[in-house]
């Protein structure tokens, strides 16, 4: 009831609305493009797995295309300055991982945190969606658990090799996720997504991720810890 409520008092053609729906929107175009990279590279170094995560690369192609039609629909130019700005240091350390063959790293930044964070902000954002962008993200959703499962299961395979490369990865990185949790925070207030409820989803996929991975629970905890003081 609550959610419908908030629905109803959002105006989807304020200039309030439109601005902040720019910098979301080029957000998540951005993060859909930075996915289709990083699966293309990915397969480049992996050829044995090449062929599927050239078709995860695919999809994330096609989940771009379809945010920016939905930023089309509310007639809003998606702020693609801000979305690069925004993704940077992930995109860096995920280019850096690459270069030195730190394939882990690579999985857990894009196959993990960036996975998890889009489907923590999809979750949040579909039920204050309008009608059009709704049935889109409700879609993408769906696929963004196939690619979230991939890295897992990756990890999972690997685990007891790459298991101290994931903790620093871990250690290096999701301090960054929660700077950009603050980072949108306002933008998110007026598109009715609170940033409480998106640290929680986003925490709630991460840790259940690194559990199917193999860390324990206690593990978990500390490794979830990291960074949380920037929130």
């Amino acid at each position: 009831m609550t959610e419908l409520t908030t629905v109803k008092e959002l105006d989807y053609q304020s200039q309030e609305y439109k601005d902040a729906y720019s910098r979301i929107n080029g957000i998540v175009i951005e993060g859909e493009n930075e996915a289709y990279q990083n699966y293309i590279s990915l397969g480049e170094k992996l050829s044995e797995h090449q062929e599927e995560l050239n078709r995860l690369a695919k999809m994330e192609s096609r989940h771009a295309k379809g945010f920016m039609s939905c930023g089309k629909n509310l007639g809003v130019t998606p702020d693609m300055g801000y979305a690069q700005e925004f993704f940077s240091r992930l995109h860096n350390n995920f280019q850096t991982a690459l270069k030195e063959d730190k394939i882990a790293t690579c999985f857990v930044i894009q196959g993990l945190i960036i996975e998890a964070f889009a489907i923590a902000a999809y979750h949040l954002y579909i039920p204050v969606a309008d009608p059009f962008a709704r049935k889109i993200t409700e879609n993408v959703v769906q696929d963004e658990y196939t690619h979230l499962n991939f890295g897992e299961a990756w990890l999972k395979a690997n685990f007891d090799s790459v298991k101290s490369e994931i903790e620093e990865a871990n250690r290096q990185n999701l301090p960054i996720v929660w700077q950009m949790l603050n980072e949108v925070e306002a933008d998110a207030a007026v598109l009715a997504m609170e940033k409480d409820a998106l640290v929680e989803d986003f925490m709630i996929s991460y840790g259940e991720a690194l559990g199917n991975i193999g860390f324990t629970t206690r593990e978990i905890m500390r490794m979830s810890s990291h960074g949380l003081k920037t929130v």
